[in-house]
């Protein structure tokens, strides 16, 4: 027998019932963005591997270990997207979105591909919501960007769930000189690093501060800190950024240690993470990268931006119970009709109805069927009310409404009048 067809592991089907809450996640950002002023673009989900060895670096775990890279038929080496910025930022620039210092404030949404072992939250095809600012080069941008997210955990219900964290990398200069500080020191402790830390020791040392091996963390308590070689800019940067999340009312943590994962960063870094999902802490990080535009070819250019993972978020929603009731219900109204004459007439009612009440979730029945089973259909699909037209309604020029989720007699609306009550009935109430 032929083996059953069945998904890449890792990569995972959102079904019909998992879909409304991502709706709903997905609009709430979206409604919050547009009020923000941010821009949708869309990017490729392919693009060349050259794009991310060059942005993401290629000493980096994502670019050595993780990415989905082949060649196609024309002997070019492409890439599934592991990530959004780069693509992001070689879009701006294909198409002259920064020419002449010009701001610009952009989002985009979608699927990013990493080759990593499948776990709770953490997948190998998995959902992202990005932002990217270009050409405003102070604090205020890298506040509005954690306010903005402060705001939407506030929409969703979960500020309490999560923490941020705050980091300045400097600029290339400074962190130079951090990093031949870091590995003098790491180096007369070598014997006492993970084998995994050892290795990013010679490739990329900052990334030896985010380890998760205890032994290792233990001699990182004496490490140099990065605050302590940061250039006038940047800690006056960084202390500008403070200032303003203390304006605004958003509590932080300071962590020498956060560096994330990408070799682009500079000044600020910042995560937002929870303790509610267990390994998979992190579900929105991000910060500057403002050599990363000039270092893909284009003029000098300030960026900064950030990534929230969906399906971590859409698993916190769920964890902490903040999925609102009225999303898991796709149909408000559900109408039965008998014969075929009450379905003609159905069919031309529910479209008027649908002119009157454009946000009215209705759906008539199809497939006819007995009294019984039409109303077995219209409980199942989660509406509040059934509407049923048979031919002795046909003859009356009216239509049956039973509430199916409360209180309330069956009671008869004349057709003209039916928009109206379904109005007051759901869409209001």
């Amino acid at each position: 027998m032929s083996k059953s067809l069945q998904a890449i592991r890792g990569m995972n089907d959102i079904l019909p019932e998992q879909t409304p809450l991502w709706r709903y996640f997905e609009n709430t950002v979206a409604r919050l963005l547009d009020n923000y002023g941010y821009k949708q673009i869309r990017m490729p989900i392919v693009e060349f591997t050259e794009l991310f060895k060059r942005s993401i670096g290629e000493v980096t775990d994502i670019v050595e270990k993780e990415m989905y890279t082949f060649e196609d038929r024309n002997g070019d080496s492409l890439t599934l997207r592991p990530e959004g910025t780069a693509a992001c930022v070689r879009a701006v620039l294909e198409h002259g979105l920064t020419g002449a210092g010009q701001p610009q404030k952009l989002w985009y949404i979608g699927p990013m591909f990493r080759h990593e072992r499948p776990q709770k939250g953490r997948y190998r095809q998995f959902h992202q919501i990005g932002l990217e600012v270009f050409n405003i080069e102070g604090p205020d941008i890298d506040a509005e960007l954690i306010v903005l997210t402060w705001r939407l955990w506030g929409l969703l219900g979960i500020r309490d769930a999560v923490k941020l964290e705050l980091n300045s990398l400097g600029t290339s200069e400074s962190r130079g000189r951090y990093k031949v500080a870091l590995v003098e020191y790491l180096s007369a402790h070598l014997d006492k690093l993970d084998e995994d830390s050892q290795r990013r020791l010679k490739t990329n040392p900052l990334r030896v501060l985010d380890t998760k091996n205890a032994d290792t963390q233990a001699v990182l308590v004496d490490a140099p800190k990065m605050a302590d070689y940061l250039d006038d800019e940047s800690r006056t940067h960084f202390e500008g950024l403070k200032a303003r999340l203390d304006a605004a009312g958003i509590p932080f943590v300071i962590n020498t240690k956060l560096v994330r994962g990408l070799d682009y960063y500079s000044k600020t870094v910042f995560e937002w993470v929870t303790d509610k999902l267990g390994a998979q802490g992190t579900v929105c990080a991000g910060g500057r990268y403002d050599g990363l535009v000039e270092q893909m070819g284009g003029k000098p250019t300030t960026g900064v931006g950030f990534a929230m993972g969906i399906e971590r978020l859409i698993l916190l929603l769920e964890t902490l119970e903040q999925v609102p009731e009225e999303i898991s219900r796709q149909v408000d109204v559900y109408l039965c009709a008998f014969g075929e004459a009450a379905e003609l007439a159905a069919l031309a009612l529910s479209e008027q109805v649908r002119d009157q009440l454009p946000n009215l979730r209705l759906q008539v029945n199809a497939g006819a069927g007995s009294f019984k089973s039409q109303f077995k259909k219209a409980d199942k699909s989660g509406a509040l009310y059934a509407l049923i037209l048979g031919d002795d309604e046909l003859a009356q020029q009216v239509i049956g409404f039973k509430p199916l989720r409360g209180q309330g007699e069956q009671q008869n609306i004349a057709f003209d009048a039916l928009a109206a009550h379904l109005a007051t009935c759901v869409v209001q109430g």
